[in-house]
């Protein structure tokens, strides 16, 4: 799953772009400062950096010229409210790869991004190759899946199911992006078609004391192996 390092210090902005952003399959960091974001930047050492470029402590210019002195690949998209193109060139002069100004559409920030990782070579495919999880194993391309070596036969629903927890370990699923997910509706009649193929999955792939998918109680699901003596 492709990995973003958002730096945005405006709460309603971040909390926007964040839902987008895990919505769309990225695997999302944020910081709200300049030093926070260096600090993520060189520890998580994500696949994109969308930066702000107002920010507390360092400006987005200083975050971008120490992330160019160490690391020239990484694409930087930086976010402004400054429309003028001395401060675009001042942006793209620091290390920025792209520039997009405030207020922006979430297509156009998603097409930016694809865009950009596709000029660096990163994948983009949110479900791309092998997931391997505890004696799990999801061979994407395939569609196929294997518990400790074992094929195991989901219907198409199931399948879907799983890949789309699978495919975000961690992350909360509520049970309203699953339906998007797997069904393409924005709401299920019920939420006991989602929760009926959730037992149905467990079923067939919690073997020798491993468990897959989490319940996160009055909210959805989460994928996380966890092994019962752990």
């Amino acid at each position: 799953m492709p990995s973003i390092l958002l730096v945005e210090d405006d709460q309603t902005i971040r909390i926007t772009v964040e839902f987008a952003l895990t919505k769309a399959g990225y695997a999302v960091t944020t910081a709200t400062d300049g030093e926070a974001a260096l600090e993520c930047a060189y520890k998580v050492n994500p696949d994109l950096i969308l930066l702000d470029l107002m920010l507390p402590r360092l400006s987005g210019l200083e975050v971008a010229r120490d992330l160019r002195a160490h690391n020239d690949e990484v694409p930087i998209i930086m976010l402004t409210a400054l429309d003028r193109e001395e401060d675009k060139i001042r942006g793209l002069d620091a290390g920025a790869d792209d520039y997009i100004t405030k207020p922006f559409s979430t297509d156009e920030l998603l097409a930016r991004i694809r865009a950009n990782m596709r000029r660096a070579g990163v994948s983009t495919s949110q479900h791309a190759g092998i997931i391997k999880a505890g004696e799990l194993e999801i061979d994407v391309d395939a569609a196929r899946v294997r518990v400790a070596g074992k094929i195991v036969d989901l219907r198409t629903k199931e399948y879907k199911l799983l890949v789309a927890l699978a495919s975000r370990p961690g992350a909360l699923a509520t049970r309203q992006w699953l339906a998007e997910e797997v069904w393409g509706e924005e709401f299920l009649s019920t939420s006991r078609t989602i929760d009926t193929h959730v037992r149905r999955i467990r079923k067939a792939i919690d073997k020798d004391g491993w468990t897959y998918i989490q319940t996160a109680h009055g909210m959805g699901y989460r994928f996380e192996a966890i092994r019962e003596d752990d």
